[in-house]
């Protein structure tokens, strides 16, 4: 894991000297958990993932000196990983809904293989609309606080939490139904 100061080194070598080189280990050290977050937030699609993360990293070497350094630079990564979500999203919208287009798991079905804890998160993430998904996503698979994710959503602290609040609810209640 790269140190803070790691960090601000390569995005300082980007920014003066376009180092491609220190790019790519802003790269290595942050695709696996931007990768995870979109993957999980596509319903596993890993070709839109690919997608995604490939426009995400574009953009943030595009637009690398816009970056403030106010957040954490994986903070900043993931707030465009979800911008480029919702811009797909809203794209996808005219002919069919996110969750049908990215192969989101029917709550109601078991697919081969499956194991049944997998099969439990997939009807808990299902009971959820796209906002409470991806602030659990964010809060529980990503290990991020509600001030982080409050930057990257731009939902006020406050909200969150009763988003967050409201998810658990929600999915404990689709478990419970689901048994």
């Amino acid at each position: 894991m790269l140190t803070k100061f790691e960090e601000i080194s390569l995005i300082a070598r980007c920014v003066a000297a376009d180092d491609r080189h220190a790019f790519g280990k802003l790269v290595e050290e942050y695709q696996d958990s931007l990768r995870r977050f979109i993957f999980n937030l596509t319903g596993g699609d890993a070709a839109l993932t690919d997608d995604i993360a490939q426009e995400t990293f574009l953009k943030a070497y595009t637009s690398i000196r816009s970056f403030k350094g106010l957040a954490r630079f994986k903070t900043w990564l993931y707030k465009i990983a979800y911008r480029e979500y919702l811009a797909l999203k809203k794209e996808v919208s005219d002919s069919a809904s996110l969750d049908e287009a990215t192969g989101i798991v029917d709550s109601n079905l078991t697919p081969e293989g499956e194991t049944q804890t997998k099969h439990d998160v997939n009807v808990a993430l299902n009971s959820l609309n796209e906002t409470e998904r991806t602030l659990v996503l964010l809060f529980y698979m990503e290990d991020q606080p509600i001030k982080k994710i409050a930057n990257i959503t731009d939902l006020p602290e406050g909200t969150v939490k009763v988003y967050l609040s409201r998810a658990r609810n929600k999915m404990a209640k689709a478990l419970n139904n689901a048994l």
